[in-house]
């Protein structure tokens, strides 16, 4: 992986964390279409900027991370996070199986895609419109939800959001905890990857994460440059989301997963 890859692979990361149009898969697509090779740094890499993405919501929601009084907010999101993190350590192995598997990936976008386009008919009468009003029991609910972003292609954003508006939260509202669930969630993700994960597993060359950022000196500056970049992606990308999904709904997301997923079936299909 080159410099350049890094940077378009961390400007879709950014562009794509927080919409509910599953990031895993557009790097994924995105790295195929470039004909990089599937190391065991790119899956790293892919995994680690997530950092940067995180560090965009904490950034942009400072008064609630750093807001000590509430402690409640903190509670509901250590209970939230739980479910993903026994699940995804429980399926790491199945999960990282599915990541190659371009077409499996491409029909779950388009089925995610039409799950989008019923959305905002189905739940057209919120309740919730404050992330204060989000029970404990609702919280761990949605977090349940999360979890069906295991299957590569679902998105996380759009498994919570969509796990928030079955609670009776508004657009805003599901999307806003959708973020704030995406702090812890992604924060131990990463963390596993780097510090915890043994990447390559069973080959001469396996190693922990952070073994293979300290490689060379190309792949700190890649790890670096990875996340500043989608740190700053996201920032934008997040603040435009909201304001569009909250004037217009879902079906753009929706019949945009749609329409690329049916692009890269084909396109994959015909490159076998």
């Amino acid at each position: 992986m080159d410099l350049l890859q890094a940077l378009i692979i961390a400007i879709i990361e950014g562009l794509t964390e927080y919409l509910p149009i599953s990031s895993t898969a557009h790097m994924g697509f995105t790295a195929a279409l470039l004909g990089m090779e599937e190391t065991e740094f790119l899956k790293m890499f892919q995994v680690s900027i997530q950092f940067g993405a995180i560090l965009s919501i904490v950034v942009l929601y400072w008064r609630k991370f750093f807001d000590f009084s509430n402690f409640n907010f903190y509670f509901k999101l250590a209970f939230a996070v739980i479910p993903a993190l026994v699940l995804g350590y429980l399926f790491d192995d199945k999960i990282e199986a599915v990541l190659g598997n371009q077409i499996a990936i491409s029909s779950v976008l388009v089925l995610g895609g039409v799950v989008l386009l019923f959305i905002d008919k189905r739940f057209k009468d919120p309740k919730i419109h404050d992330e204060k009003e989000i029970t404990f029991k609702k919280a761990i609910t949605i977090g349940f939800w999360q979890c069906l972003a295991m299957m590569p292609g679902t998105s996380r954003s759009a498994a919570s959001i969509i796990g928030g508006m079955t609670q009776g939260l508004s657009r805003k509202a599901a999307a806003e905890f959708s973020f704030f669930l995406a702090v812890p969630t992604m924060l131990a993700v990463t963390v596993y990857s780097i510090f915890v994960k043994t990447w390559g597993k069973g080959t001469p060359t396996e190693m922990k994460g952070y073994e293979m950022i300290l490689q060379d000196q190309d792949h700190i500056i890649l790890f670096l440059i990875g996340n500043i970049v989608a740190f700053i992606v996201a920032l934008v990308a997040v603040k435009t989301f909201i304001s569009v999904l909250t004037k217009y709904g879902f079906k753009f997301w929706g019949w945009y997963r749609i329409i690329i997923g049916i692009g890269l079936l084909i396109y994959f299909y015909s490159a076998k």
